[in-house]
């Protein structure tokens, strides 16, 4: 589906949280939409990099649930289930369970991250589709000094 164009005065009408929401809403459907044609969910793919040492894990301890859940706190949406994500992939044989119930990353786990990894590109490239990569970056800027305006983080 493609939004048509709109004037200058219309799209300046609405404020910029409209489409701030409007972009996030249909960005997190598309990129989960994709990964849900690859056999896998965004969650589980946040699972395995973050118990990877080769990831986002600095050590590749394990990590209980509520611990994961901390880490990805400003990523997770409501909807997110990471204990029904977790025994999807403790049924892959991509993560093991130890006695204290932290999850670990094995090493079919670490392959299928590694092979779920080779499909962002592809993501990415269709949502950057027809925007050049100063203009990108500019309306990052653009957002992240609103945020600052507002008080808000931006890193």
């Amino acid at each position: 589906m493609t939004m048509p164009d709109l004037p200058d005065a219309e799209l300046a009408a609405q404020p910029a949280a409209y489409w701030t929401g409007v972009a996030y809403e249909a960005l997190i459907a598309f990129t989960r939409a994709r990964h849900a044609g690859f056999g896998f969910t965004q969650p589980q793919i946040w699972l395995l990099r973050n118990l990877s040492k080769h990831d986002i894990s600095p050590d590749g301890h394990g990590m209980t649930i509520p611990e994961l859940e901390r880490a990805m706190s400003t990523y997770l949406r409501s909807e997110d289930d990471l204990a029904a994500e977790a025994e999807v992939l403790l049924d892959r044989g991509w993560l093991t369970r130890d006695g204290e119930g932290r999850l670990w990353l094995t090493d079919a786990g670490e392959q299928a991250r590694i092979e779920l990894k080779k499909h962002a590109p592809a993501i990415h490239d269709r949502i950057h589709q027809g925007i050049d990569d100063a203009d990108y970056v500019t309306a990052l800027k653009v957002l992240r000094q609103m945020i600052r305006n507002v008080g808000g983080p931006a890193r």
